[in-house]
């Protein structure tokens, strides 16, 4: 079902850009930016699913934990201010880009922990107050100019680093994609005796120069979009299979019955607030990782970016789906990337590309004065449609909390023993094992 929805959407994109007329760089960057937001959300809806979905813990706080994930992930590994290599106002620490995305989930960890540890001993919806406030804690404090390390009476330990303040911070650590495909170069740069043999000679002298003779000038930025998303898709697929085999193990059993009942699950002798508190921690650790999947290539961040529109983005990409399933969670991310993210305004480029790009009423009242009429009052609507984009949302989930609440593949019916309960077989000899194996040995 998933893959025949994503192929679905990609023929409707394909589909809608021939319509529009799109050149085939144009078409290509559209199809590798759909591709970006499906692993972005899918990935946030899993992290997502893993506390509210599996444990039942309301976090409303999102973008606390990607914010932090991304923060420190540049305080760690931007260049030291003043190296000749930093253009920042502020440096980092200069530290490997792979320790600084380490750095950022275990940061966005204890930020989980510290958030988990008195709320969570209470009830659930004090857990949704304390993350919402901590999302606005987080960036009114990245907003601080105490905080933003521009004066150098400020330096830590001799190193000129802080939060930028309300300018943000630029994220000048360097390509992640051309970091990793280095990193994954060192075994055939040791043989060969040669410097990044995979990024220099494969990827730019063979992907990039054939995929030069379609697209010209400069298919870099084309082929990079594309390698990029494919890349979160398959970390995306590591996120699945990670949230499944915990699913199937006791851990993940145990974080159900939370889930369905926590009171049966403590009078069966487990300590189910050590069980929530991983289980935030880990889902905590993902969406910092998200965070800095979704910024590393955006060159600078600023904390504005961080409003809570972005949680409930995440929420209803979960909501849409169907809680309690993985498969489900990244369908509804794909759902809502293409058809609630970007497909507003790509269906606002086709219908204006058909039309010839008409000229739209500048405000409401001329829009509305000239009924019945209605062809200015669609053209308004239409030149509005990305202001609409959180009402056409929240017309969805109303619809979907009045007609299908569970999502699309949500609460599904789970095995709950783990082992087989059907009548064990009986042995040559006529016994049958007394320990629920198959036979007396």
């Amino acid at each position: 079902m998933l893959l025949a929805l994503l192929l679905g959407i990609y023929a409707l994109y394909l589909i809608g850009g021939l319509i529009i007329g799109f050149p085939f760089r144009g078409l290509m960057n559209q199809l590798g930016q759909l591709t970006f937001w499906i692993a972005v959300f899918g990935m946030a809806a899993l992290a997502l699913n893993l506390q509210w979905g599996y444990t039942g813990l309301f976090n409303i706080g999102i973008v606390a934990f990607m914010a932090t994930g991304v923060y420190v992930t540049a305080i760690l590994s931007k260049p030291v201010y003043g190296s000749g290599t930093s253009a920042a106002e502020v440096g980092g620490l200069g530290l490997p880009l792979w320790i600084g995305i380490l750095g950022g989930m275990l940061a966005a960890a204890l930020l989980g922990l510290i958030a988990a540890l008195p709320a969570l001993r209470l009830r659930a919806d004090y857990l949704a107050i304390v993350t919402i406030a901590l999302s606005e804690i987080v960036r009114f404090s990245l907003l601080s100019d105490t905080l933003s390390g521009g004066d150098p009476e400020n330096d830590i330990a001799g190193y000129r680093i802080g939060l930028g303040g309300g300018d943000g911070i630029i994220l000048d650590y360097g390509d992640p994609l051309e970091r990793f495909i280095s990193a994954l170069s060192w075994p055939l740069d040791l043989v060969l005796g040669t410097d990044d043999v995979l990024w220099e000679e494969v990827y730019l002298g063979v992907i990039v120069d054939s995929i030069g003779l379609v697209i010209s000038p400069n298919p870099k930025p084309v082929v990079d979009n594309f390698v990029y998303a494919a890349l979160l898709l398959v970390i995306m697929g590591g996120f699945y299979a990670l949230l499944v085999r915990t699913g199937n193990s006791p851990f993940g059993r145990v974080l159900k019955a939370i889930r369905e009942d926590e009171d049966v699950t403590n009078a069966l002798g487990k300590n189910t607030n050590r069980f929530k508190i991983k289980s935030f921690m880990v889902g905590c650790a993902l969406m910092g990782l998200v965070g800095i999947l979704w910024f590393g290539t955006q060159g600078s961040v600023t904390p504005n970016t961080f409003r809570p529109r972005i949680t409930f983005y995440v929420w209803i990409a979960l909501i849409i789906g169907g809680s309690g399933s993985n498969t489900g969670s990244v369908l509804g991310g794909a759902i809502f990337a293409a058809f609630l993210y970007q497909g507003p305004r790509y269906f606002k480029n086709i219908v204006e590309s058909a039309l010839g790009d008409p000229s739209a009423p500048s405000s409401f009242g001329p829009a509305v004065g000239q009924f019945p009429d209605v062809v200015p009052f669609l053209l308004y609507t239409l030149d509005s449609l990305r202001q609409l984009q959180l009402v056409i949302m929240g017309l969805v989930l109303i619809w979907l909390m009045h007609n299908r609440t569970e999502g699309v593949l949500g609460h599904r019916k789970e095995i709950a023993a783990s082992v087989p309960l059907s009548r064990p077989e009986r042995s040559p000899s006529g016994a049958v094992a007394a320990d629920g194996g198959e036979r007396d040995e």
